[in-house]
């Protein structure tokens, strides 16, 4: 009975995305897809954005991290405050001046088409991969905990979700995403307050008393200040906030190409600084739930699961937390999922379009064009989707900053090579150099693993993109 509860709030869920697509979309023509007119509010883009950031990566995983890092992932949420202010003051009025419709236009302007590429190969790369991730997550909650008695296949289920995130974005594009946004956040922001509210009250706690007891609590920690060799130091995590959301936010055209909607620059600013404040107390409230739901399974008696991702969702498909926060969980575990998704995959299909095939020069109706690329890449998501689902990873929300740590290095340097420098790259040797970083990464960790005991965390992505900076100094001129 449950399945069906989920299963009716999803089509209705879906019908009013469908509507939002349909009354925004306009002509569907490319400049709507890609830009969006230049004319979304600046209040609407940042809310939108809140809700793309957290995802259902963190609806899941930010929970049930705290039994096994405590509250420290805070450290990097402050860090990302900051990331944020460097994309609103530094980079946004680089692509205002430049009036990019791709980010990755930059590039080319700056160190020929080489570099251009590089760049937008390893944002394909990187934003097929992190989006798949996340995606790939939602799927299995859906698939394990509402359709498992239904016979269902797995790549059935997956098929299913990227085809409605296909069908609503296919025409309107980015103008589309702006509104769709909101209705999806608006969502993912009143199931986690619904959750707070039932496990307080099954743990028989006022909201005050609820924050004393967070407050207290072992897992309610925030800092790590004694173990260097820890992934958790404040420094590491402090320090990868701000280049993490300096690439996968400031360097990525997914998230970039919302702000780029804005009327003007002020707006633009306005929006970052908005969403990035807000998306503090935002993971706050999940680390939150997260030590209740520690506190509620030993009042009742439950023995938690052995991945930290299976926690929240052991709570609400089982009952425990009542069927409406059920039907509610699987509403927002979704509306996250597709947030993240359809931007994701809007901005693949504009950076493949725009800075590959540059489909508005070559092409006699760059519209078709456009539209099979958009089809092309919801076929991608599919199969990367299968493959995570074979890789079977432990925790999904570590999985993504992984992949950041090797895939957005590259990025970093090449970014940071052209605005602090007035050299100039042998355009040939760029490939080499931005696939050559992560290859040396990847030994230097494993090496220092073996030898020495000490792993490197997502401070990896740092080293990563200055050995691309290095290289590229080292076969470039004046």
């Amino acid at each position: 009975m449950l399945g069906l509860y989920v299963l009716g709030a999803l089509v209705i869920y879906f019908a009013l995305l469908y509507a939002v697509s349909r009354w925004t979309s306009g002509k569907g023509d490319n400049e709507a897809f890609f830009r969006g007119g230049r004319r979304s509010p600046w209040w609407v883009v940042a809310f939108g954005m809140l809700g793309s950031s957290v995802s259902g990566v963190s609806l899941v995983s930010v929970p049930g991290m705290v039994r096994d890092v405590d509250m420290t992932y805070m450290q990097m949420c402050v860090g990302f405050f900051f990331g944020y202010l460097v994309v609103a003051f530094f980079l946004l009025p680089l692509y205002y001046r430049l009036d990019l419709t791709s980010i990755y236009g930059y590039l080319e302007l700056r160190m020929g088409r080489w570099a251009s590429r590089t760049g937008t190969s390893f944002f394909l790369l990187s934003k097929l991969a992190g989006a798949a991730v996340k995606l790939y997550l939602v799927c299995l909650v859906l698939q394990e905990f509402v359709l498992r008695d239904t016979g269902v296949p797995f790549w059935l289920t997956a098929t299913a979700a990227v085809f409605c995130i296909w069908l609503y974005t296919a025409r309107g594009g980015i103008r589309t995403l702006v509104w769709t946004d909101v209705l999806q956040t608006l969502c993912l922001v009143a199931v986690l307050l619904w959750m707070l509210w039932q496990v307080c009250c099954l743990n028989g706690l006022t909201v005050g008393e609820a924050l004393e007891c967070v407050a207290v609590h072992p897992h309610g920690r925030w800092l790590e200040w004694d173990d260097w060799t820890s992934k958790q130091h404040f420094v590491k995590q402090f320090l990868s906030g701000i280049f993490i959301v300096i690439v996968m936010t400031g360097l990525d055209q997914d998230m970039m190409q919302k702000n780029l909607t804005c009327k003007n620059l002020r707006d633009a600013q306005k929006d970052m600084c908005t969403y990035g404040f807000l998306f503090i107390p935002l993971n706050w409230l999940l680390l939150v739930l997260g030590v209740l739901l520690v506190v509620l399974a030993g009042n009742m008696g439950l023995s938690l699961p052995g991945k930290g991702d299976e926690v929240l969702p052991m709570f609400c498909a089982g009952g425990y937390l009542g069927t409406g926060v059920s039907v509610l969980f699987a509403l927002g575990l979704v509306a996250a999922a597709f947030n993240s998704a359809d931007s994701a995959l809007t901005a693949l299909t504009t950076s493949f379009c725009v800075d590959i095939l540059d489909v508005e020069r070559r092409f006699a109706r760059p519209d078709v064009v456009r539209r099979w690329v958009h089809a092309v890449m919801a076929l991608l998501f599919v199969c990367c989707i299968l493959f995570f689902e074979a890789m079977d990873s432990s925790s999904v929300i570590d999985a993504v900053y992984v992949v950041a740590s090797y895939t957005y290095g590259p990025l970093l340097g090449l970014f940071a090579f052209g605005l602090f420098t007035r050299r100039t790259p042998c355009g040939r040797i760029v490939p080499w150099v931005c696939v050559a970083a992560p290859v040396c990464c990847y030994l230097l960790d494993a090496y220092t693993a073996a030898a020495f005991g000490y792993r490197f965390g997502y401070e990896l992505l740092m080293l990563n993109g200055l050995l691309v900076f290095a290289g590229l100094y080292a076969f470039s001129k004046r």
